[in-house]
């Protein structure tokens, strides 16, 4: 799986405001960019489950107005955690947290 296909899949999503996640990679950048938009220290080895629990306050408590976040909260709101996991989760959650280049798609 190419990281760059997934990072551009969810900033897509959220700028068409179309489609929903599709999988645990997807989860995993989102949910990394959620963290890194409201400021929530998480650690970057953390379970599916664990990470949706530990977001799960926030999203329900998401007051922003940005079409696009408030995109990304009904998202990761409305995915359902496979349990699935490995290490290019781990990197993608790593790139929502560092993201730099808000909703741009680098072609």
């Amino acid at each position: 799986m190419i990281t760059s296909i997934t990072r551009q899949s969810v900033i897509i999503k959220c700028n068409m405001q179309a489609s929903v996640m599709l999988g645990n990679y997807e989860f995993y950048y989102a949910a990394g960019l959620f963290c890194r938009l409201r400021g929530i220290t998480i650690e970057e080895e953390i379970m599916p489950e664990a990470l949706r629990e530990k977001i799960l306050p926030e999203l329900k408590g998401f007051a922003g107005d940005d079409k696009k976040e408030k995109y990304l909260v009904k998202m990761l709101m409305n995915y359902k955690v496979l349990e699935d996991y490995d290490e290019q989760m781990k990197e993608l959650l790593h790139m929502g947290l560092q993201e730099e280049h808000l909703w741009q798609v680098n072609i």
